[in-house]
């Protein structure tokens, strides 16, 4: 038995290395030539999809119609969350958050100075719209909001974007400029989104412009 073994592991073996070698190697070009169309077929596919993705893509960045507007529009309202906001639309409390929001139309459209009363230093209970303040502008009250407060981890070197407006006082009277305002049923006034505030000829805050270039 030991004889048989070492035959098959000596010089019989030894000798059949090319042998065992060359197949092999024909082995690996068949599994080549078989995977490659698969990639390239495989390729083609991806390409083929995304092309026919590209026209969706730039037909969804276009603008809508003043037709497909009110459509889509008319559409929401027939939806649960629209007939909630018809109704609150309708009643004495939204007709005031609404009325508010239209007595500084212009101002918002033209980005000009709104004389302002700071009311208070905190939002109404529930507010989930960062940090603000609450500020009468014409017999009106308002929610004047800036958004989300960036933290740092390391409190000794924090610094806030928001720092200077975090001086401001109630009955502090200031000028603020926005670009919008905006309602909605969860909230009794309407909001203001704050970029900038002025106090005593003073800027305390001005929003950077969006990378965007909006």
């Amino acid at each position: 038995m030991k004889n048989k073994k070492n035959a098959l592991n000596g010089s019989d073996l030894s000798g059949d290395k090319s042998m065992l070698i060359k197949p092999a190697k024909n082995m690996k070009k068949v599994i080549y030539a078989l995977i490659l169309p698969l990639m390239v077929v495989s390729g083609l596919a991806f390409a083929n999809r995304e092309f026919k993705n590209e026209p969706s893509k730039k037909s969804a960045s276009k603008p809508l119609s003043a037709a497909a507007m009110k459509a889509e529009r008319e559409r929401w309202e027939t939806t649960p969350e629209g007939i909630r906001y018809k109704k609150w639309e309708a009643s004495p409390e939204g007709k005031k958050v609404l009325a508010g929001a239209a007595n500084i139309g212009k101002y918002i459209s033209t980005f000009t100075d709104m004389e302002a009363v700071v009311t208070s230093l905190s939002l109404p209970p529930g507010s989930q719209l960062g940090f603000g303040v609450m500020a009468r502008i014409n017999g009106d009250d308002y929610i004047l909001s800036f958004g989300t407060e960036k933290s740092d981890k390391n409190f000794l070197s924090f610094k806030s974007e928001f720092q200077s407006l975090h001086s401001l006082k109630v009955n502090d009277k200031i000028i603020i400029r926005s670009h919008s305002v905006l309602h909605a049923p969860k909230y009794s006034y309407p909001i203001i989104s704050g970029d900038y505030v002025e106090r005593d000829s003073k800027i305390l805050y001005k929003r950077a412009p969006r990378k965007d270039g909006c």
